[in-house]
């Protein structure tokens, strides 16, 4: 397998830097990324017993493979391992042969509010369960640690947090994963609260979103997901809407504002969340896999080992919803936005790509190459048309600017 991730490898640095992805900056990054993508997740699903001409056949395919057909075996991939995790976290915590979404619907309709664990108090992420709606299912009262050594025997890593290794003052916690991953793995998933353009003014903080809010990332859609108030997860299965979280103070001093910040301020005033609105939804809040967000960015001279993948959960999979930690902000039924430069625009019409079946634009990391027991190390590509943290050192500066050009 080693040499024919070796193939992959040469691959992808080739593919790269064909002329085919040469047109504007911002599309050309998109579609290398999926192509590594394409490469990284197919070489995942080949599995241990795959030989050259499998290895051959895809590198082959990624060369030829439009844009859409790699994208769209992308998705088939990622949705083949995050069903196999669900899978695994049914057998774990299920006490029958049931999967959890015949436990929702065989649970009793119920108006009361749920107990709230003493985690959710402190980080403050649940809500109230709305009237007719199915009561929290009975599962084994497993601790988010215990469910994460359990599920360590079926994926072979599990993840934890503890001080980052990155030597410096602001690092903080950082994600390790502990066990063996190999290339094209999920390693985790990014949770929280998802806001399309059309959002963007209900963003706690706005415009100035990520003054005080390290835990925000934007998928090439323009789609935020933000997981601040997701914090640790916590040690329940429960309804959770993402409103009762920490809240985020907005910039004050008018001195940091850049001319971008006082122009958003012109053409829309901030909106109360509260005229937004998260629908909500019965999560498994002890999922092992929700800690994407802990994942920094690498030290000078230190590669990262895993990049973003959008993942783009198809809605109709019921026995799913509950183990993707994640909520939609506000309803997007029928909306569509359009980018022009740097501001995004209400478009009526179809929606993108013609698809009729609802789906959660959700993110995940997936493993660039074999990870064994160590730090999992995320590219940011922090734009550079902005002042950068003393700690960012590029990985590429050349695709941190095509990445926001």
């Amino acid at each position: 397998m080693a040499f024919l991730f070796q193939k992959f490898q040469e691959a992808v640095k080739a593919l790269a830097k064909s002329p085919t992805f040469a047109r504007d900056p911002r599309h050309l990054q998109f579609e290398a990324d999926i192509n590594r993508l394409f490469l990284y997740t197919s070489y995942n699903r080949l599995g241990k017993d795959a030989d050259e001409a499998d290895a051959e056949k895809i590198i082959d395919m990624a060369s030829k493979a439009s844009l859409a057909d790699q994208q769209k075996q992308v998705q088939e991939n990622i949705h083949s391992q995050v069903k196999t995790f669900c899978m695994h976290m049914d057998e774990i915590l299920l006490p029958q042969t049931k999967n959890l979404h015949e436990c929702l619907e065989s649970s009793p309709q119920t108006n009361d509010t749920p107990r709230r664990s003493g985690l959710s108090f402190a980080v403050g992420s649940t809500g109230s369960l709305p009237k007719n709606h199915p009561a929290v299912p009975e599962t084994k009262p497993l601790s988010l640690s215990e469910l994460s050594q359990s599920l360590r025997e079926y994926l072979g890593y599990s993840l934890a947090l503890r001080t980052s290794q990155i030597p410096h003052k602001d690092a903080g916690l950082g994600l390790f994963l502990e066990g063996e991953a190999d290339v094209g793995a999920v390693i985790a998933t990014y949770p929280g609260i998802i806001y399309s353009p059309a959002h963007y003014r209900y963003i706690p903080g706005y415009p100035r979103i990520d003054a005080y809010n390290p835990y925000l990332i934007t998928r090439y859609d323009g789609t935020v997901i933000n997981a601040q108030p997701w914090g640790t997860g916590s040690d329940t299965c429960e309804f959770w809407d993402g409103i009762c979280g920490p809240q985020v103070s907005p910039a004050v001093d008018g001195s940091a504002e850049t001319g971008s910040d006082k122009l958003w301020k012109m053409l829309s005033k901030p909106l109360e969340s509260t005229q937004g609105g998260n629908s909500g939804e019965i999560l498994e809040r002890r999922n092992p896999l929700a800690f994407a967000h802990f994942a920094n960015h690498p030290a000078k001279g230190t590669l990262p080992n895993v990049m973003v993948c959008p993942y783009d959960f198809p809605l109709s999979e019921k026995d799913m919803r509950t183990y993707i930690p994640n909520v939609i902000f506000g309803n997007e039924e029928g909306l569509k936005m359009k980018r022009y430069g740097s501001f995004w625009f209400k478009s009526w019409g179809s929606a993108e790509g013609g698809s009729d079946s609802p789906i959660l634009k959700s993110l995940v990391i997936v493993a660039t190459r074999a990870i064994c027991n160590e730090e999992i190390y995320l590219n940011y590509r922090l734009s550079n048309s902005k002042r950068r943290p003393e700690w960012y050192t590029p990985v590429d500066e050349e695709e941190d600017k095509r990445r926001w050009g």
